[in-house]
């Protein structure tokens, strides 16, 4: 029962990093109220799986890792190169995708980072004028919404978490 929660917690994750990311795009601000809850559902999760391993490791080192991203990312977001809400939403996100998927995520989060950066820098890619205009809009002022890259790689790292558990609950 406590894995089924501690999964809900995390399938709950997936409207707010949608919200994140929608905000993100549109806006550039990235709420500190999304952030806020987007730490409580991912640590819910983590201490609800604690509980069901009777091991904290996992938490343990979403903790070390969050800290870690945060004190990496503060000195960019001092030099004006990365946002505020980019550098609290990338010290959360080792809560929503797990100590042990921190792997996933960084290699999701590079993948999509690549795909921002390709279509920021050739937005002639792109299939719609109106979407090239706004493309073209943000290489203007420089500013690539990082939050949207993030949120869609930890979607695709709880996507992995949950097709896992299903996996692993039809063949035992």
């Amino acid at each position: 029962m406590l894995p089924a929660a501690a999964m809900l917690m995390k399938l709950l994750a997936i409207p707010l990093l949608f919200r994140i990311a929608r905000l993100d795009f549109t806006t550039h601000r990235i709420a500190n109220s999304n952030v806020l809850l987007l730490l409580c559902l991912g640590a819910a999760s983590l201490f609800l799986a604690g509980l069901a391993q009777g091991s904290w490791w996992d938490l343990g080192l979403s903790s070390a890792a969050g800290l870690v991203l945060f004190l990496a990312l503060f000195p960019f977001w001092l030099l004006k190169k990365v946002g505020a809400g980019d550098v609290k939403l990338m010290a959360v996100a080792p809560f929503v995708s797990g100590g042990a998927d921190l792997m996933v995520f960084a290699i999701a989060l590079l993948v999509f980072a690549i795909v921002t950066v390709m279509v920021v820098r050739n937005p002639m890619l792109l299939p719609s004028p109106a979407f090239r205009v706004y493309v073209e809009h943000l290489d203007r002022r420089r500013v690539v919404p990082f939050g949207v890259p993030i949120a869609a790689a930890l979607i695709v790292t709880i996507g992995l978490q949950l097709a896992a558990q299903v996996v692993a609950a039809l063949s035992s």
